[in-house]
């Protein structure tokens, strides 16, 4: 089975900083699935340096659970053994360029989406037409829904090509439907369960008989889920019942602000249900505080949004959920049998375009415009006081949900399921790539990358002369071994070494126009640099560097 080299960045696996947010949540229990379910026999890291790929070690290996060999690819070049290059991000775009400098179909290119709200990521997206993608690359969506964004997307940026250029461009790239996992084990279950619920219950004051319903996110209403109508649909539903309510909101605020507004709207918007704010972002937390609640809510509303992943782990902990009928929600969550999907509703086509042209100009940063998108969508108030009073009231109904969720969560989303769809689909872009016809093949006259080009070629019109293969050259009077040696032992002069010719040849090409007084250009390019082009490109250079220090001169 095909594996991938990990293209490895903390940030993008560590659940351990101050922000904490949901790339980071899912980058992390990916790395840990192909740590523990990967079929193959080899785990590939892609990092610039050797610190980078030491930290992915270390980071793994606690999660390895059998033999199996970690391998460091430190350039491009080495990716062919790989097969598969994967980035925790959709912005491919720049690598497809990158591989085009070598052979596009040394290794395959596979990103991932998270939020595709920000402009970047949607000029990225856009990109995937003018890049050098092809169909042996992927982005995975984690949804359908975003898989429709982006289609949106590459078809209005398509048509707008065709208007502008003549011709309508298509993207190659694959775009398969594959959602975030959990880990269904690493959540208590039976007696333990019980037990952290006594433990955290009587930590926060909650009755045995009390029922606690909890939200687990980022709390920030502008880029999660507004509060508010949360707080108000609590409010009337906790009055239908005399048992104690209590709202738990597991994570941590952006700011003083965020903290300060949500505080002060919980007591005046449902002053009936005993506010708890806890830092999800303790690891004994976001394990445990499942075990607390008896029902799992998130009304989220933004654009920020496109998965949802703790629906999916409170479903894994046995709870029944109650969320929007929004993005990605609308498909983890099955309405009447693993919970409630609560309507949202948005103004038609055309109502925002005002914010997003201030966001285009940056009159609005990214935390204003999907504010002011976040304060146009509406959730349906009283269809979920509906639903949290159903619950309230029917305990064998909040079990029957809860159960269903579990077994769901189980079959469609554990991770071993997740893992084992990326190598199917790794294995899919391989046989794609290895039985495709590379018609984007470099040669001679083809520029690998049109924006970014050989700045011998684009800037060729610089210089006086450009290296002829009929110009001779003699030694001058720096090639004494002693002033040879100096300029090698000098930093100034010897920068860049590694990009040259090596010392060796160096040598001996010196010592043959010692011997014979003068050479061609040509005839050292055809003695010294082989058939290898890279090899031809080094020797080039590297007698220009030898003129440029009068180790060579020009033949009058």
């Amino acid at each position: 089975m095909k594996t991938a080299a990990i293209l490895y960045q903390r940030d993008g696996y560590d659940t351990k900083s101050k922000r904490l947010m949901g790339r980071q949540a899912a980058g992390e229990g990916f790395l840990k699935a192909l740590a523990r379910y990967s079929t193959g026999e080899k785990l590939y890291c892609f990092a610039t340096n050797k610190t980078g790929f030491e930290d992915f070690c270390q980071q793994i290996r606690p999660w390895l659970d059998r033999d199996l060999s970690l391998h460091w690819i430190e350039n491009i070049q080495s990716l062919k053994e790989a097969g598969t290059l994967y980035k925790p991000d959709p912005l491919i775009a720049q690598l497809a360029w990158q591989r085009r400098y070598q052979n596009p179909q040394n290794y395959s290119i596979c990103g991932i989406t998270h939020t595709i709200a920000s402009k970047e990521v949607m000029a990225g997206i856009g990109d995937l037409l003018i890049a050098p993608v092809e169909p042996w690359d992927a982005v995975i969506c984690t949804s359908q829904a975003v898989k429709n964004t982006i289609a949106k997307l590459i078809e209005t940026q398509a048509e707008y090509l065709a208007q502008r250029l003549g011709t309508k461009p298509d993207a190659k790239v694959q775009l398969p439907v594959i959602p975030l996992g959990v880990d269904c084990d690493a959540f208590p279950q039976g007696n333990a369960a019980q037990n952290i619920r006594q433990e955290f219950r009587q930590k926060l004051g909650i009755g045995r008989e009390d029922l606690v319903v909890i939200f687990v996110g980022r709390l920030i209403f502008h880029a999660k889920a507004h509060p508010v109508p949360m707080y108000l649909a609590l409010e009337k539903a906790a009055q239908t019942t005399k048992n104690k309510v209590h709202l738990i909101q597991a994570g941590w605020f952006e700011d003083q602000q965020q903290e300060f507004s949500f505080k002060e709207c919980a007591a005046l918007f449902c002053p009936s249900v005993n506010p708890i704010f806890i830092d999800g972002r303790q690891w004994n937390v976001r394990q445990g505080i499942w075990s607390v609640a008896d029902i799992f809510i998130s009304l989220a509303d933004n654009i920020q949004e496109t998965f949802g992943l703790t629906p999916i782990e409170a479903m894994a902990a046995g709870l029944p959920v109650v969320v929007s009928d929004w993005n990605g929600y609308q498909e983890t969550v099955r309405d009447g049998i693993d919970g409630f999907r609560i309507p949202t509703l948005m103004p038609p086509g055309g109502s925002g375009i005002d914010f997003a042209a201030s966001y285009d100009d940056n009159s609005l940063n990214y935390s204003t415009y999907i504010g002011h998108i976040s304060l146009m969508t509406a959730v349906d108030i009283d269809a979920c006081v509906r639903a949290l009073t159903t619950l309230f009231h029917q305990p064998e109904l909040r079990q029957l949900l809860g159960e269903n969720g579990r077994k769901h969560a189980r079959e469609i989303y554990n991770w071993s399921v997740i893992i084992r769809a990326y190598e199917n689909l790794w294995e899919q872009l391989t046989e794609i790539r290895l039985q495709g016809t590379n018609t984007d093949s470099l040669n001679s006259v083809v520029i690998p990358h049109p924006l970014c080009d050989d700045p011998c070629r684009l800037l060729s019109h610089y210089p006086t002369q450009i290296l002829s293969n009929d110009r001779i050259l003699s030694l001058g009077a720096m090639a004494i071994p002693e002033r040879l040696q100096t300029l090698r032992n000098n930093w100034m002069t010897n920068f860049g070494a590694v990009s040259r010719s090596q010392t060796p040849i160096i040598d001996e090409i010196l010592a043959t126009i010692a011997q014979k007084g003068s050479l061609s250009v040509g005839e050292i390019l055809n003695r010294y640099g082989g058939d290898n082009p890279n090899s031809q490109s080094y020797l080039s250079r590297t007698l220009v560097y030898l003129l440029k220090f009068d180790i060579l001169r020009n033949v009058a």
